[in-house]
């Protein structure tokens, strides 16, 4: 395993315990010849060598970096434009290097390794005589996981000025491969995570973020599967791009039935100088594969994000059940009003309490304050530091919520620097939600920021962050940058960002930070580098929710994926739902509240203090154990997921019913991923009997269901392998 070299034959073959990658370079250029199940390794390998056919040029090559203008008239990987205006560069192989592990991207999050023997890199050197333009394309093979992480290093080592203009992650062609399908995630602001599946013809299918964010309508991620691929069978190549900003993904298929794949920053509005000497690396591509259809592209990916991309002290701690004020009270509160929900809380066994928008500045409404990250002492006469210490009295935690990267017009800093948001001088100044976006391409402006929460988390028990930006870009320029940089202000931006980050969380890190931006607005691998989970959706409609997490597992873990209880009718939709089936579609993520406590019956309460006790009890397997899902809410009436420990003799099984129907077959449910050799303890929900059921049993004839008949019923199963 690892990754061995035929010289001779031009070959590389990256092996894993169950997968390869091969390259071979064919004329001075890298194609690209299988990725899939593992191959064993032989000398020669000439049966998978690929040959140009006569007189063709590299259009009908299956490239790793493909060029355009010297005969591939496919989607480019990368282009870049000469001092002359000419745009025309020619990469040829140059030479290669293998190292152990897995090395750090300068100013870029990335996924890691803690052991050098975990994974193996190649470096692949191409170069551009004419130009001096230098491509170094990285591979990292993992030694036990399906997956090959790729990204490329552009250098200027020529004379002249060079110039960006298209830089992506990684380019895949899959040959003659007319039985795929493209999987991607769809949706808008408050129904995120939709399943997208369609069939690839010949042409272009693409999606893509331009508003400077990885977007609510489309994650940076995409799937090639085939026409036969399920949730547990068939083929998976996943692609998911490790970045918070203007992406795109997409597949292009050409006349010969060949699929182009490609991941990476957006070309559009993008370009980027290097002057002699400078460099330009890519975000980073992590590519899986599964021969165990989605499902196990998904368990791939948790395993990895989970382990292997989030960090610090939470990366691997239980996280807390929180109860946020948010629908509860919006900007209208003072300290006893929060005092007074944290109080219930702590009775009901909630761990952390949060303060939402309206504690700063002059907050009533979201038309002012944003950038003055000073409390309102109408609000909170004695100050956040007091309202933290009375909820730690009653023995939770404190958290607070921030929009760091935005300033409101309306605003002491506004007033004070006006130039600080991103503008085009002499041009309107979009406002949206009554607010600008801070120029994070400035380091004054990011030391600012950096100072005003610095200055809080020094002096306030903060144990818990939540970063929320609830913006895009517009009018995206900087006064500080000069013309012909201006293109480059959407990336700035995101670098900018995640240098802020890399500071603030290594500087605080007792501090749990989650990530939002409307919601899923920007739920992406970069921001998992930095904050471990994030707050999945502004809809709380545990309805809609089935979709919004069920869709949102098909790349990232639940411990990333943040989930609450709130009040009904729903703020979003008006659903009216029960209290037990909400709290079951949150406890498969990480729990909370967004609610007013103190408005609850005595029975609410106790319906609480239950799902408080059982989440307790649960949440180590939920937030770490393997997922499987069941039964797909877009596809019927019904929903259901379960999760395995990595033993596999403790399994916890959710099942949910959106609609009765009435006079219902007898049901059953098919669960996976058991040990079929095992015998195992079924408990069903709360006061539930007990069987013993056989692992084979479960898997093949199922689960049987006996819910009652009624709307919106959920009901969840423990099981434990019981011991010879």
């Amino acid at each position: 395993m690892g990754i061995i070299v035929n010289e001779q034959n031009g070959l590389f073959h990256l092996q894993s315990s169950e997968m390869s990658y091969l390259i071979q370079i064919v004329n001075g250029y890298p194609v690209h010849v299988y990725w899939g199940a593992r191959l064993k390794h032989r000398e020669s390998m000439n049966d998978l060598l690929i040959h140009s056919p006569e007189g063709a040029g590299l259009d009908r090559l299956p490239q790793e970096y493909p060029q355009y203008g010297s005969g591939d008239f496919r989607n480019p990987a990368y282009q870049a434009e000469l001092e002359d205006g000419t745009r025309i560069t020619e990469l040829k192989y140059e030479g290669f290097r293998i190292t152990k592990g897995k090395p750090a991207l300068s100013g870029l999050p990335a996924v890691y390794t803690e052991e050098e023997n975990e994974a193996e890199t190649l470096e692949l050197e191409l170069k551009d005589a004419y130009s001096g333009l230098k491509v170094v394309l990285l591979y990292t093979i993992f030694a036990d996981r399906n997956v090959v992480v790729r990204s490329a290093r552009l250098s200027n080592e020529g004379e002249q000025k060079l110039r960006l203009r298209r830089a992506l992650s990684a380019s895949v062609d899959f040959t003659g491969r007319s039985d795929l399908e493209l999987l991607y995630l769809s949706g808008a602001w408050s129904r995120e995570g939709n399943i997208t599946r369609r069939p690839l013809l010949q042409g272009e299918t693409r999606i893509d973020s331009k508003r400077g964010m990885s977007s609510h309508q489309f994650n940076p991620f995409a799937a090639l599967v085939t026409k036969e691929t399920t949730e547990n069978h068939g083929e998976a190549f996943g692609f998911s791009l490790v970045y918070s900003g203007n992406f795109e993904a997409g597949a292009e298929v050409d006349a010969f039935g060949s699929a182009r794949v490609s991941i990476g920053l957006n070309a559009f509005d993008f370009a980027w100088q290097l002057d002699r000497g400078e460099s330009f690396q890519t975000p980073e591509a992590v590519m899986v594969y599964s021969g165990e259809g989605l499902g196990g592209m998904s368990r791939t990916y948790h395993r990895l994000y989970r382990t292997r991309l989030c960090r610090g002290q939470y990366r691997d701690e239980e996280r807390p059940i929180l109860v946020n004020n948010w629908e509860a009270t919006y900007f209208n509160f003072n300290a006893d009003k929060l005092v007074s929900i944290a109080e219930e809380g702590a009775k009901l066994g909630i761990e952390l309490f949060v303060l939402d928008d309206g504690w700063f500045g002059k907050r009533d409404s979201d038309n002012s304050s944003l950038g003055d990250w000073v409390e309102d002492r109408r609000k909170l006469p004695d100050g956040l530091k007091d309202v933290a210490e009375r909820v730690n009295k009653l023995g939770l935690k404190f958290g607070l919520w921030f929009e760091p990267e935005m300033i409101s017009p309306d605003s002491e800093l506004y007033r004070k620097h006006p130039d600080w948001c991103l503008h085009v001088p002499g041009r309107r100044r979009s406002e949206l939600r009554w607010q600008l976006v801070l120029d994070y391409t400035r380091k004054e402006v990011r030391d600012y920021i950096y100072d005003s929460l610095a200055a809080i988390f020094s002096t306030v028990p903060v144990a818990y962050v939540k970063w929320d930006m609830n913006r895009c870009l517009t009018e995206i320029g900087s006064a500080a940058l000069p013309p012909e940089r201006q293109a480059e202000t959407a990336h700035r931006y995101v670098l900018g960002l995640y240098e802020l980050l890399e500071r603030i969380t290594a500087d605080f890190p007792h501090i749990l930070f989650e990530s939002c931006s409307s919601g899923g607005g920007r739920f992406d691998p970069g921001m998992l580098y930095y904050m471990p989970q994030t707050w999945t959706s502004d809809d709380t409609d545990a309805v809609e929710r089935l979709k919004i997490q069920y869709g949102t597992s098909l790349v990232y873990p639940v411990s990333a994926i943040g989930a609450h209880v709130s009040a009904v009718p729903n703020h979003q939709v008006g659903r009216i739902t029960p209290l037990e089936f909400r709290g079951d579609v949150a406890m498969s993520g990480n729990f909370g509240y967004e609610l007013d406590l103190t408005k609850f019956t005595d029975e609410e309460k106790e319906i609480v203090k239950r799902q408080v006790q059982t989440y307790k009890q649960i949440r180590g397997l939920v937030q770490k154990g393997d997922l499987y899902r069941l039964k797909s809410p877009f596809e019927g009436n019904e929903s259901a997921w379960m999760f395995i420990s990595e033993d596999k003799e403790e399994v916890l099984v959710y099942y949910f019913q959106v609609m009765a129907v009435p006079h219902p077959p007898l049901r059953s449910l098919r669960l996976a991923g058991l040990d079929p050799e095992l015998e195992y303890e079924v408990e069903s929900g709360e006061g539930g009997g007990k069987s013993v059921l056989g692992g084979d049993r479960l898997m093949q004839l199922g689960l049987p269901l006996n819910l009652k008949q009624k709307d919106y019923e959920s009901g969840w199963f423990r099981l434990k392998a019981v011991k010879s």
